[in-house]
């Protein structure tokens, strides 16, 4: 049978192109954006553009001149206002989200430029003082790559300079850290201060050459990399120290918390919703770790009644912290250990999990400089052209403080199913903007984390009480900063107020409750984004599991959680609602 055309069908056929035309093109402004964005993120970024493999900017360092900082919020604000023209209501359901992830991003980057914390461009935990661990990031496959390095290290006492200069500012600002992290790192900056460039830290690259290059290319590369350090870096970091100590120490502040500084209070409170990604308030995180910090501690009390210690809480905890039965002596065997559990975790992740990332990790020491200064471990993600693999760090520094009985959690929380696999199967996304497949949003990142955590029951870990402790001591670890991080920055407390909660509450020796301490102070509000992401996802899932009863599928539920990599609690939530409504 011919169908004839009705005038409204011919209507419709007449304005159907046009509306497709223009759904293209807002599609290809928002896309345009994001590339755009995404370059200027690599070129003001070089640094983190060689640990993800991008070698086009392997011969600089961060510009942090105040002005090349300026513009670079001007353009963000541009980005911003270019962003909202885009006509929302034109894209797809895919675009829409990209909309939405990259107005999230950009509107707490813009929210925190009136608060210049550029001007604190250093902690104990990393800085210019350390930028020689860069070198163990980085692929050194060609000749190129050797003098790409060569070329970063004639540039360094530049950055060195810079970094000054903003410290400088910061102290006219009132943008500070305490004296008592401060402390922490003039011991960091005479590591680089050798009398024998050879054993400089940036010499390591060109002791030995892992390709085949020639002899008098070799000679020209070390004797230029020797005259460098001793001449350039040396002397850069001989009047970094001056400055430290002379000037920058006695100017810090006495006391600890970030209300200290100008507009401290209201700094921080952007700092709580950018690192939750929620409207909660310092006071309101405060009572919520309250809450959590005495429901998980009535559970590590049945774990004490249970392997029967009679004694008082206080003492338990003081019998864990001392006893040699819970730790190692050398800090090979404390890898070992390390290396042997994520063995264990690896084959029982089918159990939970469709989708298995396809990047390999790898468990490694913290570099031996940092180690004394900085937590039991951390994550490295893979480079994104694959020529590394993500990187579980371990802290060995001290091995009769790291007990045994946290070596499950830690290790489910750093590589997988915690931040490895989270990360890397973001990092494996296919069509979707880059600045999603590399970036995210901590409290999602931090809270699948501790959730992952956990997960160690389902996958048949924890059978020893201790290890459950062990378990429970690390969630009690992420409540406590709750409390300690609201105490220090909203609250006024002391340093030794932070620690006393700290021990009084959790089984972790007293030189991780020290650098905790430290790191909270130091990282306003980041310590936030643990427990309140791993909250919001276990409600998530008990809603699940409440509506989907025996038919509820904890691989289908992961998957709908991980399927777009990190984004913020609010849109995580409206996910898992769609997704229940085509549930039922």
């Amino acid at each position: 049978m011919t169908r004839i055309a009705t005038p409204l069908l011919l209507a419709l056929l007449t304005v159907l192109p046009h509306a497709v035309c223009r759904a293209q093109t807002e599609a290809q402004k928002l896309h345009a954006l994001f590339e755009s964005e995404w370059e200027r993120t690599m070129k003001e970024n070089p640094t983190w553009a060689s640990q993800l493999g991008d070698r086009r900017f392997a011969r600089q360092w961060e510009d942090l001149s105040e002005a090349a900082i300026l513009r670079s919020q001007e353009k963000t604000r541009a980005a911003l206002a270019t962003l909202r023209l885009i006509d929302v209501a034109q894209l797809s359901a895919d675009d829409r989200l990209n909309y939405r992830l990259f107005e999230q991003e950009y509107d707490a980057r813009v929210a925190l430029q009136p608060f210049p914390l550029h001007l604190i461009p250093l902690n104990q935990r990393g800085g210019i003082q350390d930028q020689s661990n860069l070198s163990r990031s980085l692929k050194f496959d060609s000749l190129a790559d050797y003098e790409d390095w060569l070329a970063r290290l004639q540039s360094l006492p530049e950055q060195i300079d810079q970094t000054i200069a903003l410290m400088k500012a910061g102290i006219a600002a009132g943008m500070l850290h305490p004296k008592v992290i401060m402390k922490r790192i003039p011991p960091q900056i005479r590591q680089q201060i050798v009398a024998d460039p050879k054993t400089s830290l940036y010499y390591e690259a060109f002791r030995t050459f892992g390709i085949e290059i020639s002899d008098a290319d070799k000679r020209r590369l070390q004797t230029a990399a020797l005259t460098t350090i001793k001449e350039e870096i040396v002397p850069a970091y001989q009047r970094f120290l001056t400055f430290f100590t002379e000037e920058y120490i006695p100017a810090s502040f006495d006391q600890v918390g970030c209300w200290q500084r100008t507009n401290g209070r209201q700094m921080y409170a952007v700092l709580a919703r950018k690192f939750t990604t929620t409207s909660l308030t310092p006071q309101q995180i405060h009572d919520i770790g309250q809450r959590e910090v005495k429901r998980i501690r009535a559970e590590m009390q049945t774990i004490q009644k249970r392997v029967g210690f009679a004694g008082s809480f206080q003492e338990f905890l003081t019998h864990l912290r001392s006893a040699p039965q819970f730790y190692y002596k050398d800090p090979n065997d404390l890898l070992a250990a390390y290396r042997a559990c994520c063995r264990r975790i690896d084959p029982q992740l089918p159990k939970l999990f469709h989708r298995l990332p396809k990047t390999p990790y790898e468990i490694v020491p913290i570099p031996a400089q940092m180690a004394p200064d900085t937590t039991t471990a951390y994550y490295q993600q893979p480079s994104a052209d694959g020529s590394r693999p993500g990187r579980y760090f371990v802290n060995l520094y001290r091995p009769q403080d790291r007990p045994k009985y946290e070596i499950e959690a830690l290790s489910l929380h750093e590589s997988v199913p915690g931040h490895h696999f989270q990360i890397a199967l973001a990092m494996e996304l296919e069509n979707v903007p880059s600045f999603r497949r590399f970036g995210g949003y901590t409290a999602f990142i931090e809270g699948w984390g501790l959730y992952s955590e956990k997960l160690g029951e389902e996958l048949g870990l924890y059978q020893d009480d201790y290890s459950k402790f062990g378990q429970l001591t690390y969630e009690m670890w992420r409540a406590v900063r709750l409390v300690v991080d609201t105490g220090i920055h909203e609250l006024q407390w002391t340093r030794q107020e932070a620690i006393d909660f700290f021990a009084a509450n959790t089984a972790k020796s007293l030189l991780d409750i020290e650098n905790e301490v430290d790191r909270y102070i130091a990282w306003p509000g980041q310590a936030l984004a643990y427990k309140i992401g791993e909250l919001r996802i276990r409600e998530l899932r008990a809603r699940a599991e409440e509506r989907l009863g025996d038919r509820f599928s904890v691989k289908d539920f992961h998957e709908v959680v991980l399927k777009n990599g990190a984004v913020p609690l609010d849109i995580l939530e409206e996910q898992v609602n769609s997704w229940l409504q085509t549930q039922r």
